[in-house]
This record gives structure tokens, C-alpha cells and sequence, in this order.
């Protein structure tokens, strides 16, 4: 991580979570915990957007931020749905339908997210604030409990 941007760790998050979603609908033996997984890690990355990358960016990008958070609360929604129906163990066919439409959901956002908030992440952090975040991605873990804005 030391080398590597704050937008370029980023983005390689966003690819590890879209794998952990893909793995469930090509099924095996370990498509639920890979999806479990990749759960888990997309709330913690809307987290660390909300808590330490947004919040600088503010002034300057006020109304980006606004569609991002509102996205992300529609992204929770639909983790949470995906959680449900996991919990039920019922039909695979309605959580895999779950999955593409959270597929859909973090293709639509991700492209707006990159080019306009990750490409300017190391310029718009100051180095304290790089560094808070450089050591979350690292090894920072979400507040029990913790929702996003807009969940």
C-alpha cells in the first residue's frame, strides 16, 4: 500500500468486492463465504468513503458526494436484502438475482466513483489525512453497529 495511490488501493477494493459478488453466482463450495466476505467488505468500504474520504472533499465536490452517498444508501439496502435472503437459506435463484442487481448497482456507482473522487484522492487529502486512511485500508475495521448516512 505504501506505493500504491490511495485511488489505485481503492479501486482494487471495488474489483475484490465485485469477485466476492461473482463468486456466488458461478456457484462452489465456497461461493457463500466468498460472498459473506465481500459483504462485509463493501460495508467497510462505504465506511471508510463516508468517515475519511468524503468528508475533505466536501467543499469541493458537494453534489458528487451528495449522488454517492444517496447510491450508497441504496447499495446498503440492497446488502441488507441479500443479508435477509441469505439468512432464510432459501431460494439461490432470488439471491442471485440480489447479486446482479448489486452488481448493476456498484457498476453505476463505480463509475461515477473513480474518475471523479479517486483520481483526486491523494491532491484533496493532506498527508495527515493520507495517512489515517492509508492505514485503514491497511488494517481498519468498521464500528459495530455502524450505517451509512442514507441506510
Amino acid at each position: 500500500m505504501d506505493s500504491e495511490t490511495l485511488g489505485a488501493a481503492m479501486e482494487r477494493e471495488h474489483h475484490e468486492i465485485d469477485r466476492g459478488v461473482e463468486a456466488f453466482g458461478s456457484g462452489g463450495d465456497d461461493a457463500v463465504a466468498a460472498l459473506t466476505a465481500a459483504i462485509a467488505a463493501l460495508r467497510r468500504h462505504i465506511y471508510l468513503e463516508e468517515e475519511f474520504l468524503f468528508p475533505p472533499m466536501q467543499d469541493e465536490l458537494a453534489i458528487p458526494i451528495g449522488v454517492m452517498l444517496r447510491e450508497h444508501g441504496e447499495l446498503w439496502r440492497t446488502l441488507e436484502a441479500l443479508e435477509a435472503q441469505l439468512a432464510e437459506a432459501g431460494d439461490e435463484g432470488e439471491a442471485r438475482s440480489i447479486c446482479e442487481r448489486l452488481l448493476a448497482q456498484l457498476e453505476l456507482h463505480n463509475s461515477k466513483e473513480e474518475p471523479i473522487f479517486y483520481t483526486r484522492a491523494d491532491a484533496s487529502l493532506g498527508p495527515e489525512a493520507t495517512a489515517e486512511l492509508k492505514a485503514f485500508l491497511g488494517s481498519g475495521q468498521m464500528p459495530a453497529g455502524w450505517a451509512c448516512r442514507q441506510a
